[in-house]
C-alpha cells in the first residue's frame, strides 16, 4: 500500500514510519517540524519506498498518485507543547483533521486518527473504557488540547457517517520509548533526564497520582493492526498496568543508578489523578495486548537517552 503519515517526524509518527516500512507499504510523510524532529527520519532518507514532504497539514494536502491509507498524527502532544503552541494544536485538530479526511476522501483511503486518553479529561470512571464521555474542562488551559483532539474524533465519525469513509480512531495512552524529546514535558522522560544529570527529580503534588506507560513498540502493533482489522469506533491502545508516578520516580532512580532526590512541586490545573485503559475491545477485536514489562522499556528508554545527554 501507500500510506501518508502526518506528524512523521514525531515520536511516535517517526516509529509508524519503520514499522509500516518494514511492512513493505510506501509511505510518504509529511510534518512542518514545529514538534518533531528531523533527526527522527534521518535514517529514512535514502530509503527507496519514503517519500518525506514538508507542509503544515491546516494546509490543503495535495498529493499526486493514489493513497490506500492515512494516519493523522500530527499535533502537539505533550502539556509543554500544547500550552506554548495552543492555537496551533488546535488548529491541528480542527483544520489538520479536516484536510486529512478531505484527501483520504479524495483518494477513497482508510483513514486512521491518532486521538488520545486525554478526550477523557480528569475521569471520574476508572479505569476508562471507549463507552465513557469524559470529564473534561474545556476553558482551561489543558482544553486545548483535550477538545481539539474531541472535535477531531467528532469530525472523523461524521466523514465516516455521512461520506461513507472507512475510518479508525486509536486513543492513545501514555506511551514511552527511544525518540521522546529530552525537554518534551512527559514524566518519563522528565524523570530520565532529570537523573542521568543528576538534578532532583520533579515530581508533581505528593505523587500518589496514576498513569498506566505503553512501551512504543506495542503502541504501534496496536495501531497498525487496528488500521488493518478494526473498525470504526475509537478503540483504547495503553498498558492496563497502572503506577503511581511516586513508584516510576523510584525505578528510573534504581535503573539509572542515580543519587538525585525527589522534591515535590505544586500539581498542574486540571492535571488527572489517574489514567488507565480499559483494553478489553482491544484485546477482543485486534487480539491485542502489551509485551513489554515497564522496567524493560525503561531500560531501553534509559539507553537511548543516555546517548543524548552524553552528546
Amino acid at each position: 500500500m501507500r500510506i501518508l503519515v502526518t506528524g512523521a517526524a514525531g515520536f511516535l509518527g517517526s516509529h509508524l514510519c519503520d514499522r509500516l516500512l518494514a511492512q513493505g507499504h510506501r509511505v510518504v510523510g509529511v510534518d512542518n517540524f514545529i514538534t518533531g524532529a528531523p533527526a527522527n527520519l534521518a535514517h529514512l532518507k535514502s530509503h527507496r519506498d519514503f517519500q518525506f514532504v514538508l507542509h503544515d497539514v491546516t494546509n490543503f494536502i495535495e498529493l499526486q498518485g493514489p493513497l490506500d491509507g492515512v494516519f493523522h498524527f500530527a499535533s502537539p502532544a505533550s502539556p509543554v507543547d500544547y500550552l506554548e503552541l495552543p492555537i496551533q494544536t488546535l488548529k491541528v485538530g480542527s483544520l489538520g483533521s479536516h484536510k486529512a479526511l478531505g484527501l483520504a476522501k479524495a483518494k477513497r483511503a482508510r483513514f486512521l486518527l491518532a486521538s488520545t486518553s486525554e478526550v477523557y479529561g480528569d475521569p471520574l470512571v476508572h479505569p476508562q473504557p471507549e463507552s465513557y464521555w469524559g470529564h473534561v474542562n474545556p476553558v482551561g488551559p489543558r482544553g486545548v488540547y483535550d477538545e481539539a483532539k474531541r472535535f477531531a474524533e467528532a469530525m472523523t465519525m461524521a466523514y465516516h457517517r455521512y461520506h461513507d469513509l472507512d475510518t479508525r480512531i486509536v486513543r492513545i495512552f501514555n506511551t514511552y520509548g527511544p525518540r521522546m524529546r529530552p525537554n518534551d514535558g512527559r514524566v518519563v522522560s522528565n524523570f530520565i533526564v532529570q537523573a542521568l544529570q543528576g538534578q532532583p527529580l520533579t515530581l508533581y503534588g505528593d505523587g500518589s497520582q496514576t498513569r498506566s506507560f505503553c512501551y512504543v513498540d506495542d503502541l504501534i502493533e496496536g495501531i497498525v493492526r487496528l488500521f488493518e482489522q478494526g473498525d470504526a469506533e475509537p478503540t483504547n491502545i495503553g498498558n492496563p498496568k497502572e503506577f503511581t508516578v511516586r513508584q516510576l520516580a523510584e525505578l528510573v532512580l534504581q535503573l539509572t543508578g542515580s543519587r538525585s532526590p525527589i522534591v515535590e512541586r505544586p500539581l498542574p490545573v486540571d492535571d488527572p489523578k489517574v489514567r488507565q485503559p480499559d483494553i478489553t475491545r482491544a484485546r477482543a477485536a485486534l487480539g491485542w495486548e502489551p509485551r513489554v514489562p515497564l522496567e524493560e522499556g525503561l531500560r531501553r528508554t534509559i539507553a537511548y537517552f543516555r546517548g543524548l545527554v552524553a552528546a
